[in-house]
């Protein structure tokens, strides 16, 4: 089995595995006000600090796995620096960063794959250590597996 659609995968999953959280109460009206006068909210992508704080998750990230003995295999076939790339872009991409993303679409890139909902998980464990490890608050974790959540279908291949 190949690294990329594994890692793909984890990038895309954690939001599908994130436990609900409460709702937070309503703010007081005047805070409400106050929202509606500031500036535009920024990018997720400069908000998450930009392609080297990006750079830096998809490293962590990747040390993690290349660990993991239960999903690692893929790494005696994959070119991590082609890994790497692929993932950062995606990420860059899907954060609204001025990145191009050159990889396959998903469903291409893991067709046949066989990719399970176990392996999945495991590579999803990893991403959330590295999100709390880099301390990426809650909204800006939620935005982000919001835009990556939806191409899971694509990737797991189990009923």
């Amino acid at each position: 089995m190949r690294l990329l659609p594994l890692l793909v995968a984890c990038l895309v999953g954690f939001a599908t595995t994130k436990t609900a959280e409460t709702k937070p109460a309503d703010p007081p009206a005047s805070a409400a006000k106050a929202d509606a006068k500031a500036a535009p909210k920024k990018p997720l992508f400069e908000r998450l600090g930009g392609k080297p704080a990006i750079e830096a998750v998809i490293d962590d990230f990747l040390g993690r796995v290349s660990q993991d003995t239960t999903i690692n295999s893929g790494f005696a076939v994959g070119h991590v620096p082609h890994i790497r790339q692929r993932l950062i872009e995606l990420v860059c991409v899907g954060t609204g960063g001025p990145c191009t993303y050159s990889g396959r679409d998903m469903t291409t890139v893991h067709a046949g794959q066989g990719i399970t909902g176990a392996q999945f998980d495991s590579l999803v464990g990893h991403l959330v250590a590295t999100l709390d490890k880099f301390k990426v608050p809650s909204a800006e974790k939620n935005e982000l597996l919001g835009v990556l959540g939806p191409m899971r279908p694509a990737i797991v291949e189990e009923p």
